[in-house]
């Protein structure tokens, strides 16, 4: 191992700082850090052992699911449906709440003990304040938001593809030098697997109550702001407008649309801006990421930024005045008109509920 001076020398007394492929061959196995929330896995997790499961096959190791979390109720076991070969729980009751700086001294902690290669946490609002802290603790990088990954098979660095430059080009990210390799994926980028109710695996269970330095913050309470609960991520149906919805009014339109289909209303970032929506409807790299069985873009003409949080819905109608914007390109169904004259006309077509 490679002597540091410095911090970076105290750093390396507890971790090891891998560059050399003896160093590498240490570290195996691909870890999902489980999201929870109020005590139930959250589905982001099933869609990243889905993923951990295809980077674990090509290394020929295991998929390690951590669960940090205090609930007696909690299924860890259907976490092996999807894919998991390994579920490592910390048993705490500090850990009933979420508070990152508890959570980042056990994960850095078991990743000490354990050295996995390979590190996934969804970007969601808990592993965003999470993974960064592990990866300073550990001396690694961190990939945020990715929306591809993969491993090379010369030397077993993971490929991390996210958007770059404000979301203009897709670039692809390796770390080298250093093992774990930490990304973070966002929610419903990736697609769960179909579980497998016939897996099997083991469970460590650990006591994770001396393994951290002490709570910095608590958590006094927890509520929902209605405004903030709008569920684009549960939707089968989304309809969304952009700048060409003209204003709020032009929303009070893809309201009614959406009530007559079953669905709910997004928004670009663009028609967020101009106050015409709330932030909570907005979908996109820099809002929330869908996938539904059928997306509508009404007046949306489809940046990257806003494409990334929506193009693997299965099936993309557009409709829009211009047939050449990428929206349209990419949409399996695009109709061309003024979006004011052909939706009123579609909801005419739809027999009431």
């Amino acid at each position: 191992m490679r002597q540091g001076t410095g911090k970076r020398a105290e750093a390396e007394k507890y971790f090891m700082i891998a560059s050399t492929d003896n160093e590498k061959s240490m570290y195996r196995n691909v870890w999902v850090v489980s999201e929870l929330l109020q005590g139930k896995i959250q589905p982001v997790t099933n869609e990243l052992i889905g993923a951990a499961r295809k980077l674990a096959d090509t290394r020929k190791s295991e998929v390690w699911a951590v669960v940090m979390g205090f609930d007696p109720g909690m299924r860890p076991e259907s976490l092996f449906s999807f894919g998991a070969d390994v579920v490592l729980i910390a048993e705490d009751p500090g850990l009933s709440g979420f508070v990152d700086e508890m959570e980042a001294d056990i994960l850095a902690g078991w990743i000490r003990q354990y050295h996995p290669e390979i590190v996934l946490c969804g970007a969601t609002t808990r592993g965003r304040a999470l993974i960064p802290r592990v990866a300073v603790m550990t001396d690694c990088g961190l990939t945020a938001d990715c929306t591809g990954l993969d491993i090379d098979p010369e030397n077993g660095d993971l490929l991390q593809t996210r958007p770059a430059f404000g979301g203009n080009i897709m670039a692809t990210i390796r770390c080298s030098n250093h093992r774990p390799q930490m990304a973070s994926v966002r929610p419903r980028v990736m697609k769960a697997p179909d579980p497998d109710m016939r897996r099997t695996g083991r469970i460590i269970r650990e006591d994770a109550s001396g393994m951290s330095s002490g709570r910095v913050k608590k958590v006094l309470e927890v509520f929902h702001d209605s405004e903030t609960a709008v569920n684009l991520a549960d939707a089968q149906i989304i309809v969304s407008g952009g700048r060409g919805m003209k204003g709020k009014e032009g929303f009070d339109l893809l309201r009614q649309f959406a009530a007559k289909v079953g669905g709910a209303v997004g928004a670009s970032r663009a028609a967020v801006d101009a106050g015409w929506i709330a932030y909570a409807h907005q979908v996109g790299q820099t809002g929330q990421t869908v996938q539904t069985k059928v997306y509508i873009a009404c007046g949306i003409s489809g940046q990257i930024q806003h494409l990334v949080g929506m193009q693997s819905c299965d099936l993309i109608i557009a409709i829009d005045k211009d047939p050449d914007t990428p929206m349209m390109q990419i949409a399996d169904i695009a109709i061309v008109g003024d979006l004011f004259e052909i939706i009123p006309e579609i909801m005419k077509e739809i027999p009431q509920l």
